[in-house]
């Protein structure tokens, strides 16, 4: 589980992003499901948000495959929440 000065910088890293589908789509996933994720999806989840936004979008759109079993779970929660509109609005 991350301490409160690293989920503190997971959410900025959220929240700061060129684009805003991916602010919208990773502050909700960040506050609806990642209290519920283990600790290697946890770490998965804040990975892809080191990611830059030019890298992560195809992932999170589904138009480049993610070869690490881990964030490609959670990628796949990612756009579940998107299409049910839990992750803001679709593209």
């Amino acid at each position: 589980m991350l301490g409160e000065v690293e989920l503190k910088r997971l959410r900025w890293r959220c929240t700061h992003r060129a684009q805003l589908e991916l602010d919208l789509l990773l502050e909700n996933f960040l506050d609806k499901r990642f209290a519920e994720l283990n600790s290697e999806e946890q770490a998965a989840f804040a990975a892809l948000a080191e990611m830059e936004d030019i890298e992560l979008w195809p992932l999170v759109v589904g138009k480049r495959e993610c070869r690490d079993p881990a964030r490609a779970r959670i990628l796949a929660m990612m756009r579940d929440a998107r299409v049910g509109g839990a992750g803001g609005p679709a593209p």
